[in-house]
């Protein structure tokens, strides 16, 4: 049924709407001019949609008349009178079963534009293109901070007892707190579950980054159900692989290459940046760690007296910078960085980039979760090899993975 067609029926007569409007009467509300079209409108929608899934339905099916539902509209409650078949399998996309507001549709709208870093101007702005209606910055504060619960449920939902791989970062950012604005370090751990795929398995908020608050981390995850991590890849925070393997002593813990390469650039002149990474190469893309070892030997003694600090860090971090070396290809490539887990805040990054800070914790952190509901919507399919990876890390670390995988 047309438009046009419908307000020109006998239900809705678009002349005496108009008189009603001219002599003062609502145009929305409980009693609102407009009240009985938009129930017009609604139940013709909702009878198109049945008629369409009976005439699709592959098991014989017929109307089975009306049931009564209140939605609460921008033009007041309206009672509507809902088709139903006999078969029940009828299920409304325009009007849903449980939908009780059209209101819920805006506001799902709203989340989804405030997880993708719009401003509360920006939402407000589509939300009065799209529905005509005014959102103010508190009203679309206030939706968002409906998730709240929801965020905080998320972190303190059970984890799976195993996880291949884990990589742990911080990121920065000012919140406001007191009157100024102070730095909180958002701490991310990321996850490969024994499916290969990737899993964000907690964000948590503090003053600065430190191992001790690592800890605390650490214990959240084991408290949740995590009982075994094989390998942790992280940056070169001091005192990081303590915490780690104070919770998880069985865990193996990767210093990050990367990281490393980039802090022992900034203490080299750039004059020589050129030539010392042409040297510091075949340490880190060795065959074996043999292999390795000569070459930083090597190193050493070509740049060990103009940049001693450098090679003292290396060799000092050797040993949980070397871990890679025992594993092959596949596996090395995982977890000599935490490239993975540095992807994730490269998304938050984007979602932040407009905020120069936030009015208090749970606006950051219902914004990351939100961004984390988005980027993990392309975390559906296994990582590259994963099943050769995992049997190569079930001979690699025998028995340890047995319960989890039913062996």
């Amino acid at each position: 049924m047309l438009y046009g067609e419908l307000i020109m029926t006998d239900k809705f007569d678009f002349n005496e709407a108009l008189k009603a409007i001219q002599s003062g009467q609502a145009i929305s509300g409980k009693d609102g001019v407009l009240t009985p079209l938009i129930k017009q409108l609604t139940e013709a929608a909702l009878s198109a949609e049945l008629d369409s899934h009976l005439a699709n339905d592959v098991i014989p099916n017929r109307k089975n008349g009306q049931s009564k539902k209140t939605l609460k509209t921008s033009a007041g409650k309206i009672t509507l009178d809902t088709p139903r078949d006999r078969a029940g399998t009828f299920k409304p996309q325009f009007i849903k079963k449980n939908q009780t507001s059209v209101s819920d549709e805006i506001e799902s709208k709203i989340l989804s534009m405030y997880g993708r870093g719009m401003s509360y101007s920006d939402i407000g702005e589509h939300v009065q293109e799209m529905y005509g209606i005014s959102v103010s910055k508190a009203a679309v504060s206030a939706i968002t901070d409906k998730i709240i619960d929801t965020v905080k449920a998320w972190q303190q939902r059970p984890l799976d007892s195993h996880y291949p791989f884990v990589w742990l970062d911080a990121i920065h950012y000012k919140v406001r707190a007191q009157g100024h604005y102070e730095s909180r370090a958002v701490y991310t751990v990321l996850g490969l579950t024994l499916e290969g795929r990737k899993e964000v398995l907690g964000l948590y908020l503090s003053e600065s980054e430190g191992a001790n608050f690592w800890l605390s981390v650490l214990s959240d995850l084991q408290n949740r159900g995590v009982n075994d991590i094989l390998i942790a890849s992280v940056d070169g925070l001091t005192g990081f692989p303590e915490a780690i393997q104070t919770i998880y002593p069985k865990t193996e813990v990767q210093l990050c290459v990367v990281h490393q390469i980039r802090n022992s650039l900034r203490y080299v002149g750039s004059k020589h940046h050129k030539a010392f990474m042409a040297d510091l190469k075949p340490v880190y893309k060795a065959l074996n760690k043999q292999a390795a070892e000569t070459a930083l030997d090597e190193l050493e003694k070509r740049w060990g007296d103009k940049y001693p600090i450098v090679i003292q860090s290396w060799r000092k971090k050797w040993e949980n910078l070397s871990v890679y070396f025992r594993y092959p290809e596949p596996i090395r490539k995982v977890i000599y960085t935490t490239n993975s887990i540095e992807a994730v805040h490269r998304q938050f990054r984007k979602l932040t980039k407009t905020k120069g800070g936030f009015p208090n914790d749970n606006s950051l952190l219902k914004l990351l979760y939100l961004g984390i509901q988005n980027a993990s919507k392309k975390w559906t399919m296994p990582i590259h090899n994963w099943n050769l990876t995992l049997s190569q890390l079930a001979i690699f670390f025998e028995g340890r993975l047995d319960d989890a995988l039913d062996l």
